[in-house]
C-alpha cells in the first residue's frame, strides 16, 4: 500500500511526460518493496503528481526561482531497509530528473529532494480496517509464488 507523491511547479515536467513518470515510479516502488508487479500491487501502489503556481513556492521565503521537486514516499514501516531507501532515492531522483529534462549533474539536479515516511504497525488502514504489514508480505508472497506455477513439486 505505498504511496508517492510528487509536488513540482506547474509545467516543471512537461505534460507529455507525466504519464510515463507516474508509471516509472510505480515501477520503482514496487521493485524496491521487492512487491510482485501484478495488478493487486499496482492497485494499491498510488502516485499523484501535485502542481502548485509557481508563486506558491517559496524559497528562503522569496520568490521560487527554479523548479523545485519534492518526492513524497509513504510505506509500512519495515517494508524498506536502509539498503533499498537509498536504491529507491537513486532511483526516484534519475527518473524525476529525467522526466524534467534536467541534467543530473547540474545545480538543478539538487532541486529533487525525496522524503520517506514509515508509517507504524496499526496507522494504515484501508476499507475502514488497519491493515498490518504482516498480510502484504503474505499476500505478495503468495503472489509470486503462483506466479511461479506453485513452485517445485
Amino acid at each position: 500500500m505505498p504511496m508517492i507523491e510528487v509536488t513540482a511547479v506547474t509545467g516543471s515536467i512537461p505534460e507529455a511526460k507525466t504519464p510515463a513518470l507516474l508509471d516509472e515510479l510505480a515501477t520503482i516502488l514496487l521493485r524496491w518493496e521487492g512487491a510482485p508487479d501484478t495488478e493487486f500491487f499496482r492497485e494499491i501502489t498510488w502516485v499523484y503528481l501535485n502542481e502548485i503556481d509557481p508563486a506558491r513556492l517559496a524559497v528562503g521565503g522569496r520568490g521560487g526561482g527554479e523548479p523545485r521537486f519534492r518526492v513524497d514516499i509513504t510505506v509500512p514501516e519495515g517494508a524498506l531497509s536502509q539498503r533499498r531507501k537509498a536504491g529507491l532515492i537513486a532511483d526516484v531522483h534519475t527518473a524525476v530528473v529525467t522526466a524534467a529534462g534536467l541534467d543530473p549533474n547540474s545545480a538543478q539536479a539538487l532541486h529533487v529532494w525525496t522524503l520517506i515516511r514509515d508509517v507504524p504497525e496499526g496507522n494504515w488502514g484501508a476499507a475502514g480496517q488497519a491493515i498490518a504489514f504482516a498480510d502484504l508480505k503474505n499476500a505478495a508472497a503468495a503472489a509470486r509464488e503462483s506466479s511461479n506455477g506453485g513452485g517445485p513439486g
